[in-house]
């Protein structure tokens, strides 16, 4: 990042390109452009000014877990809430670093008030659920609690953060 984030300042146009690029990034630069009523050049200075400032994170193919799941078979999601015995920070981190490490854990969520974290893993079937859940958190002597939520329908599910559209588009420090 080469920008002092107390000192950026969005405005419309980079706000449309967030948002244009959170719906779809394989778009072509001069299509964004077009989109944004702005050059192909001053697009491409402007995404990569966004990308060096860490707004954008990542550029990544969602898959449709419905399809994937009738091409290879089960699959299976699962919410879990974690509880720990100790939550010092040391404890908190430590446990942290072990689940985000594991590739079926897509997301994990530290929370309060309740358990201490909220994952979301994938398994293959119930019995890779039940080789992750030794391996997650049997392993672990500082696991107290587990609580395991399957998920039987996703009504809902973005990755893309809404943006304000009208006039309170700047943040200064």
């Amino acid at each position: 990042m080469n920008e002092n984030l107390n000192d950026f300042t969005l405005d419309i146009i980079d706000l449309q390109l967030l948002d244009a690029l959170q719906k779809d990034a394989s778009v072509s630069n001069h299509a964004l452009a077009d989109k944004v009523h702005v050059s192909p050049p001053t697009c491409l200075r402007r995404i990569k000014r966004l990308r060096e400032m860490g707004l954008i994170a990542a550029e990544v193919a969602l898959l449709s877990h419905d399809v994937l799941a009738k091409v290879q078979g089960f699959g299976l999601f699962a919410l879990v809430e974690v509880s720990l015995d100790r939550q010092g920070s040391e404890e908190l981190d430590a446990f942290e670093a072990a689940v985000v490490q594991n590739d079926q854990v897509q997301q994990c969520w530290r929370v309060s008030p309740g358990p201490d974290f909220v994952l979301v893993v994938y398994a293959h079937d119930m019995p890779g659920y039940l080789a992750l859940t030794q391996k997650l958190f049997t392993s672990q002597s500082n696991v107290r609690n587990v609580k395991t939520y399957f998920a039987t329908k996703r009504s809902k599910f973005i990755t893309r953060i809404p943006l304000p559209k009208g006039p309170h588009l700047s943040h200064h420090g």
